[in-house]
C-alpha cells in the first residue's frame, strides 16, 4: 500500500464544493473518478478540509492510499490528462502511511478578494466580490487587529458547522489593496469554522462602508452572537491558498 499527497488548484465556479455528494458535481468526486480510471480501484480521497460551492483553491491538499505499482510522477501526469481544465494537480508525492491531509494540518491560509470600483468586471465576476461603495481601508485595518490571537469565533460561525468547539487561533489577519482596485483579506489560522472567513469579511465590509465602527466589530467578536455580525460574503471571492504541515 502506498500513500500519496496531492496539492490541488481548482476553480470552484462550476462545482458544489469539495466534498463528494450523491447528485451534484464536486471536486473530490471528480478527482476520485480520475483515480479510479488510473488504478481500477475505488479510491477515497481525503482533503485537508471542505471548501463550499463556488470557493476556489490555489493549494488544497489531499491524500489517498492505494495498492499500486504506479509512482507519484505517473499520477501527476495521468491525473492532469484526465481532469477537466478547471482542476490541476500541482504536485504529487509519496508520503508515509501515517500522513493525514486533515489531521496533520497545522494551519491554513485563506485569501478573500474584493473588486472595489464603480463598475463590475466581466473577467473577474467569478473571482471577486464587486462592491461599488468606496471602502475605508484605514477603519478596516483597525478592525482586523482584534482578530489576532486565540478567540471564540462563535459570532462568525455558520449554521451546521462541524466542530467540537468554536475557539481558534488567528496567526495573521491583514487587509491590503493593490493599484487595480483589488482589496484582499489574508487570514491564517489553526482552523476555521464553517463560513467563518466569509462572515468575517462581510462584517469588515460593514466597517469599510461606515455601517459599524472598528470598536463595534470587536464587540461583535466578543459577543459570540452570530445575529450581531454582518452578512455572509459571497463564495466567489474566497481562495484556499495554502495548507501548512
Amino acid at each position: 500500500m502506498k500513500n500519496f499527497q496531492l496539492t490541488i488548484e481548482y476553480d470552484g465556479t462550476h462545482y458544489h464544493g469539495w466534498q463528494r455528494q450523491k447528485k451534484d458535481i464536486t471536486v473530490q468526486a471528480t478527482i476520485e473518478n480520475a483515480l479510479r480510471l488510473m488504478t481500477r480501484q475505488r479510491i477515497n480521497l481525503i482533503g485537508s478540509g471542505r471548501t463550499d460551492a463556488g470557493v476556489h483553491a490555489l493549494g488544497q491538499v489531499a491524500h489517498f492510499i492505494c495498492d499500486t505499482h504506479l509512482y507519484a510522477e505517473t499520477f501527476l501526469k495521468g491525473l492532469n490528462s484526465l481532469l477537466p481544465a478547471d482542476i490541476v494537480i500541482k504536485a504529487c508525492r509519496q508520503v508515509p502511511e501515517t500522513f493525514h491531509a486533515r489531521f496533520d494540518a497545522k494551519s491554513k491560509i485563506y485569501h478573500y478578494r474584493i473588486l472595489n470600483c464603480p463598475l463590475p468586471s466581466v473577467l473577474l465576476r467569478c473571482y471577486t466580490w464587486h462592491i461599488r461603495t468606496p471602502l475605508n481601508t484605514v477603519a478596516i485595518k483597525r478592525a482586523c487587529r482584534p482578530l489576532l490571537g486565540f478567540h471564540d469565533f462563535k459570532a462568525f460561525e455558520g449554521a451546521g458547522s462541524p466542530r467540537s468547539h468554536t475557539q481558534r487561533n488567528i496567526i495573521t489577519a491583514k487587509w491590503t489593496i493593490d493599484d487595480m482596485d483589488i482589496h484582499q483579506f489574508c487570514i491564517e489560522a489553526d482552523g476555521f469554522l464553517r463560513y467563518m472567513v466569509r462572515n468575517i469579511v462581510g462584517t469588515l465590509i460593514d466597517v469599510g462602508t461606515g455601517k459599524i465602527t472598528p470598536e463595534k466589530f470587536e464587540q461583535i467578536l466578543l459577543s459570540k452572537d452570530r445575529t450581531h455580525a454582518g452578512a455572509t460574503a459571497p463564495p466567489n471571492g474566497l481562495y484556499l491558498v495554502q495548507v501548512n504541515y
